[in-house]
């Protein structure tokens, strides 16, 4: 996938982007020395082992062994595909991604992925216009003054209405073959007779799911008459969406604040919609599923603070419980997380068209802290007048605690469990396993002398220029040769490479992954002498494959006799070999 778009281009995008500041933008980093450290954003951890390096653009973490260049970091932080995490530095970089000319899968499928967004917008906007023009407009327009709409907040929520016609948007979007296809395969259409297909959407008023990037990947649909069927469909998962991994609202909050100081977690479209009406902006809602790890570790990367707005009732409780425990290993210091339960009946659409936003928005000064909704849960279930119920809170709350990676957080909790129990917090700091760090890796491997320039010439590209570049070498067949050599020539043909633009020209070679490990290995070399340790190394490797050479000639000197020119060839290299000096490595 990668070779569709232009190789100089990713180069140039890398040398353009700065990794520092890419990742001071999302995670905060501090200076240290001549590096940038952070606690990790991959892993929970305590202390700082996330380090980013200007000069080699390059970042590693020494708790989980997570590293490489901006194009790995926009893969792994913000969870997106290679040709993705391209398009999104280039848009920071307000550059357009080029693409090569010509045949095969690949290619297809970069045009797919652009067709299938193209098509999931002109459908938003298919339903945009049928909520003005559709013969059901004034009935469906009157239903959403009714609910306290204006239609500055229709647009900007791209709310639409998906006819009751059977095949309203087949006919307009799936004039062809090819079409009807994309309609089937995104889920805008079902197919049960084949070459017949009719809208999964129908009679409905329709909310657009919107990706970070602004784009409609998926449509939730609301009935607006209890006997209609289901109060909301929501488009199944497709190739394109996942809804486990996307917020309804998060788009639109973030366009409409310079800075988001809280997020608020609410349960459906209709409530995100109506607390915008109202001036809260900063809304979202799982996709008709609780809320996920995944959603919780997007919701932290984006605010220090969430609040979860549920029912009050079991089933928000449990909703409430669920998205605490995925929770938990996203509070680090500075990060908070809050509870609102609101009165039976209610939810924050009717609620705040009552009270208005100012009364809505006083409810977070009585929000419970996660805290107490883990401990009041856990409770439930405990018999805390006796040691069995007692022992039984324990046994289920440390396991939860040491989730959390902030120690001011775990005292806290330690604090509260211990009153609870009877114990001290000394006596239950010692029973708290903290996430293993499989971690503190430095996970160690055998350096070899082919290692050790490889390594170096991955550190330090501009090394490759301080050795000659013997091709020859590569018939040596002297493990790792092949690898170094490459190394060394594209050294040479891009002598402005810096370790990130090197390593990214072998992504997609199996080589990748050692030499991720090689980038990143700790090799306590004196920078003065790095050019000299390169040169020595290099030597004892030039020697080992003139030496296997040799022998090589050697044994079949002994058993099929060698021709004249392999003689000269033994004999020149026995006087090489003999005259020069031995290396110490």
């Amino acid at each position: 996938m990668a070779g569709k778009i232009p190789r100089q281009f990713i180069d140039d995008l890398l040398a353009r982007t700065d990794i520092v500041d890419l990742i001071d933008a999302r995670i905060g980093l501090k200076k240290a020395g001549k590096d940038y450290q952070a606690c990790c954003p991959f892993h929970n951890e305590k202390s700082p082992s996330f380090t980013v390096a200007r000069d080699k653009q390059f970042y590693h973490c020494f708790g989980c062994g997570a590293n490489g260049n901006a194009i790995s970091f926009i893969m792994e932080y913000d969870k997106l595909e290679f040709v993705d995490a391209i398009e999104e530095l280039a848009s920071l970089l307000n550059l357009e991604v080029p693409r090569e000319h010509g045949s095969g899968a690949p290619e297809r499928s970069i045009e797919q992925k652009r067709s299938d967004y193209d098509l999931m917008l002109q459908s938003a906007q298919f339903y945009q216009h049928q909520l003005k023009h559709h013969k059901n407009a004034s009935c469906v327009i009157e239903y959403v003054k009714g609910r306290g709409l204006s239609g500055e907040t229709v647009q900007r929520y791209m709310m639409g209405y998906a006819p009751p016609e059977w095949e309203s948007l087949c006919k307009q979007i799936g004039r062809t073959a090819e079409h009807k296809k994309q309609l089937v395969e995104l889920k805008l259409a079902s197919e049960k007779t084949p070459g017949r297909q009719f809208d999964f959407f129908r009679d409905r008023l329709m909310f657009p799911i919107r990706d970070k990037r602004g784009r409609v990947i998926a449509f939730g649909g609301r009935v607006m008459a209890a006997d209609q069927g289901p109060k909301y469909l929501n488009s199944p998962e497709t190739r394109i969406f996942h809804k486990g991994f996307e917020l309804y609202g998060l788009y639109e909050a973030k366009q409409a604040n310079n800075k988001l100081e809280q997020i608020l977690i609410v349960e459906g479209y209709m409530d995100v919609v109506a607390l915008a009406e109202q001036g809260i902006s900063y809304s979202v809602a799982a996709l008709g599923t609780a809320t996920t790890a995944e959603h919780m570790q997007t919701l932290f990367r984006t605010t220090d603070k969430v609040i979860c707005c549920y029912d009050g009732d079991r089933a928000g409780r449990d909703a409430a419980w669920r998205a605490l425990e995925h929770a938990l290993p996203n509070l680090k210091d500075g990060k908070s997380l809050q509870f609102v339960f609101l009165p039976d009946g209610e939810d924050p659409d009717s609620l705040v068209q009552q009270e208005g936003k100012d009364a809505f928005e006083a409810r977070y000064n009585s929000a419970d802290d996660f805290s107490k909704v883990l401990f009041n849960k856990l409770a439930q279930t405990c018999e805390l007048t006796a040691d069995a119920g007692k022992a039984k809170l324990m046994s289920e709350a440390l396991p939860l605690i040491s989730k959390v990676p902030s120690e001011y957080y775990q005292e806290g909790l330690l604090n509260t469990l211990a009153k609870l129990i009877g114990r001290t917090r000394e006596q239950l700091s010692t029973k708290l396993t903290t996430p293993k760090q499989q971690h503190n890796i430095e996970r160690k491997f055998k350096v070899t002398p082919m290692r050790r320039a490889i390594g170096l010439l991955i550190q330090y590209p501009k090394l490759a220029t301080d050795i000659e570049y013997l091709p020859d070498l590569v018939q040596m067949k002297i493990p790792g040769i092949e690898l170094l050599l490459q190394l060394q020539l594209v050294c040479l043909q891009h002598p402005e490479y810096t370790s990130a633009q090197l390593l990214e020209y072998f992504r997609e070679q199996p080589e990748y992954e050692p030499l991720k490990k090689l980038a990143v290995w700790q090799h306590d070399i004196n920078e003065q002498a790095l050019v000299t340790e390169f040169q020595h190394t290099f030597k004892f490797i030039e020697d080992q494959c003139l030496n296997f050479r040799l022998e090589t000639l050697l044994i079949k000197d002994k058993t099929q006799g060698l021709n004249s020119e392999e003689r000269l060839e033994c004999a020149l290299l026995t006087q090489a070999l003999t005259s020069r000096k031995p290396s110490q490595n």
